[in-house]
């Protein structure tokens, strides 16, 4: 068998969807191992799920500029000598340096069915704008803030009364299903990106996967 995959996680928070992989992990749906988690706050959560050895984390604000803090994340990344880099609730905007250096293998999962509200307070936003349906996206990182092209969705209804926190939960219940399925296609060596396209078993992908009630990934 080969040597399972490596991960490096990015994460700011309390980490839900690195326990999701590391649960996968244990559980033997992936073939994989956590090779280092890392974030921009010393005291995320996120960091106490794994080693010591295997965290790294720096304020950016002890950095001279974006693009040393970047520089300085890249090469710690770098070290762990990852086979993909999952940003697992990273809320930095990572800078086009970075973003290049990882070019193909960086991965994110966001809260929304993109291209639909990019960026922050999606689910608000989604009951604001009348939304019939919300939910999740994993997709390919490029410099433009969540604009690489997305590898699969899962979508859950907005429901007659929701607020932006009974959106949030019924989409987290989605959101760590849909990360599992996607991981485990890449490293499956099943997803990949070519020329801002998501290839799926060799043929271009030109709608997002969509996760089914049973967990599984399907056209």
């Amino acid at each position: 068998m080969s040597a399972p995959s490596r991960i490096a996680v990015l994460a700011s928070g309390r980490g839900s969807n690195l326990q999701c992989l590391l649960d996968g992990i244990a559980a033997g749906q992936l073939h994989a191992r956590i090779a280092g988690v890392f974030s921009d706050r010393p005291g995320a959560a996120a960091l106490d799920k794994v080693a010591a050895a295997q965290r790294w984390a720096r304020k950016p604000g002890e950095f001279a500029s974006r693009e040393a803090f970047d520089a300085a994340l890249g090469d710690a990344v770098a070290a762990s000598a990852p086979d993909w880099i999952v940003c697992a609730g990273y809320m930095r905007i990572l800078g086009a340096g970075f973003v290049q250096r990882f070019a193909g293998r960086l991965v994110n999962i966001h809260p929304s069915l993109l291209p639909l509200h990019k960026g922050l307070h999606t689910h608000a936003r989604a009951i604001e704008a009348g939304d019939a349906e919300h939910g999740a996206s994993v997709h390919f990182v490029v410099p433009e803030l969540d604009a690489g092209a997305v590898i699969a969705q899962a979508r859950v209804p907005v429901l007659a009364g929701d607020d932006a926190d009974a959106l949030a939960a019924r989409v987290l219940a989605v959101e760590h299903p849909l990360l599992l399925a996607s991981v485990r296609l890449l490293i499956d060596g099943r997803v990949a990106e070519r020329d801002g396209t998501v290839l799926f078993d060799g043929q271009s992908l030109f709608n997002p996967l969509r996760l089914d009630s049973d967990g599984t990934l399907r056209r």
